[in-house]
């Protein structure tokens, strides 16, 4: 390795400050590489955007740089951006886990991308290049293949954990704590490690005593059940498919990310591929309690197939008095409501319902717990910390237990996205900043959804729009019909016909006005109805709806 002492910098470009959008890149010198690329799902106030990812400047202005993009799993938070990287940056190869390059891969097809460079990592794998070593450590998270990253620069080790928790009784391979010890004994300099569940004290439950309470609720149901997880907890989804056939229970997948993820488990033997998965015409045929569905929705999503069930819109599906439905699932932030929202629905249709809140073993988080974070801590032993994955709340509960663990607090760094943590032989410091931010993705449009267009949406969905059609003789610099005005989300129009009609005469005033006294400019008039018709509404009706003025110019 290259002994020279330039600065080695971390940057995280997403995943501080907020869960989710995880981006995090270390540089030395010409070399650049980058550990995840994940999506955020927008809060309600972002009207219409369907994700949130990185801003790319950075990347882009050091293009030459980047060797390569290291995955640590597969879930949505650590690859759901891939699609939008590949299309703004050139990324020479991705090393990811079997399964993460799997559901990758179905990413890049349903983009109608042609992306072939993608190698597969696992425990034992060893990346090297000029700068940087790149060490495989086997964690346990909630979907499998998942790894944390041990990274020799230079400067010293960073060690970045990846999503993790520490199960001594999990349903797949448990964390390699050996290796973790070992890097801890050789000595990490700088540990960056996941703060989602840092609020949360104790030890999380295994995956096994979830197993357990599902059994139990599985063979002692005499109807239907059906089940709500997430479809990237395969190893549930494993237990949940494995009990069901134990108890002769035939299973129908409603959900296109759960037949996804089924269909991937099956592929990699992890799931195996039985008579218990049926279509959902066959299963008119069986007693209620030969019955389980498995589906999306555990987080209310609109669209769903279990909030279609709830809603009665499901074309397949109607619900029956006996039906348990188990959301095997704790709410990710924010979406309490919406879950809140389908639970009613299902109690109003007399449905049986199991929450994670009633029956504390029907689901387990995948990310540590505090008493977790502390063996992490224990086990790498770094000189240096900086909490990341999590809100600003959980990365400083998760420095708190640093100091608990004996890190001196002025080597333990809470930062924001764009900060710049620094190593010099074996020492870190703050650096600088590097360009950092959200982008918005609207459909097909990248960024081209700023907080101007959120704002315009708010107040569209506020106070309504009000449109204004002109037919203006230019020439003659005068108004020839009176406006056509309408309205959406604003009033009803036949129902407040003398509101819209002294709307029409304000703006025909100010038109008139406007044309008797001014030089005619198109933007000029259409800023001048705006400012004057405006605050006339909102003292008529205490509202402020979006103006658009639509001005059709007649030069005869």
């Amino acid at each position: 390795m290259n002994t020279d002492r330039k600065v080695t910098s971390i940057a995280a470009l997403g995943g501080l400050g907020e869960v989710g959008k995880n981006m995090y890149v270390i540089t030395h010198d010409d070399e650049l590489l980058i550990i995840d690329a994940g999506i955020m799902f927008p809060e309600d106030e972002l009207l219409g955007v369907d994700y949130v990812i990185q801003d790319y400047t950075y990347l882009k202005e050091n293009q030459n740089k980047i060797i390569g993009l290291f995955i640590t799993h597969g879930h949505e938070d650590h690859i759901g951006g891939i699609p939008f990287l590949l299309n703004a940056v050139d990324i020479p190869v991705i090393y990811a886990p079997r399964i993460a390059a799997d559901l990758i891969n179905k990413k890049l097809e349903e983009r109608n991308i042609g992306y072939k460079n993608i190698e597969i990592i696992d425990n034992d794998t060893v990346f090297k290049s000029k700068y940087f070593k790149v060490e495989v450590i086997n964690t346990t998270h909630s979907i499998p293949d998942s790894y944390a990253f041990a990274i020799t620069t230079p400067n010293g080790v960073i060690f970045e954990t990846g999503d993790f928790k520490f199960d001594l009784t999990p349903i797949g391979p448990i964390a390699d704590l050996h290796k973790m010890a070992e890097f801890g004994a050789n000595g990490v300099t700088l540990l960056l490690s996941d703060s989602t569940n840092a609020l949360s004290p104790g030890f999380s439950k295994s995956e096994s005593k979830v197993d357990d309470a599902l059994n139990d609720i599985i063979n002692g149901h005499p109807g239907r059940i059906i089940i709500a997880t997430f479809a990237s907890n395969i190893y549930r989804l494993k237990h949940i498919v494995e009990t069901c056939r134990k108890y002769n229970r035939k299973i129908v997948v409603f959900g296109r990310s759960m037949e996804t993820n089924i269909e991937l488990a099956i592929n990699h033997g992890l799931i195996e591929a039985n008579d218990t998965f049926i279509d959902a015409k066959d299963a008119k045929s069986l007693k209620k309690n030969e019955l389980c569905i498995l589906c999306t929705g555990s987080q209310g999503e609109p669209l769903a197939a279990l909030s279609r069930i709830a809603n009665g819109q499901h074309k397949q599906i109607s619900l029956l008095p006996d039906d348990l439905v188990i959301f095997s699932s704790n709410p990710i932030p924010g979406n309490a409501a919406s879950i809140n929202r389908i639970i009613n629905m299902l109690c109003l249709k007399g449905v049986r319902v199991y929450t994670n809140a009633e029956l504390a073993d029907i689901h387990t988080s995948g990310h540590a717990k505090q008493d977790e974070q502390k063996l992490m801590l224990r086990l790498v032993n770094p000189k240096y910390f900086m909490p990341m994955h999590g809100e600003y709340r959980m990365l400083k509960a998760h420095a708190e237990t640093g100091m608990e663990c004996g890190i001196p607090e002025e080597n333990i760094f809470i930062c924001k996205n764009g900060d710049v943590v620094e190593l010099l032989n074996g020492e870190v410091r703050r650096g600088g900043t590097v360009t950092a931010g959200d982008v918005y993705v609207d459909g097909s449009r990248i960024g081209d959804v700023g907080s101007a267009v959120i704002k315009d949406r708010k107040l569209m969905s506020q106070d309504g729009i009000l449109i204004a059609i002109l037919n203006i003789n230019t020439k003659e610099r005068k108004l020839l019909l009176k406006p056509n005005v309408t309205a959406r989300g604003f009033v009803l129009v036949n129902e407040n016909q003398e509101l819209m009609q002294k709307i029409e005469t304000k703006i025909s005033d100010v038109v008139t006005n406007y044309l008797t006294k001014s030089v005619y400019n198109y933007v000029d008039l259409k800023n001048q109805i705006i400012l004057e018709t405006l605050p006339f509404i909102n003292q008529l009706t205490g509202r402020r709806p979006i103006i658009l003025p639509v001005i059709m110019e007649i030069k005869n």
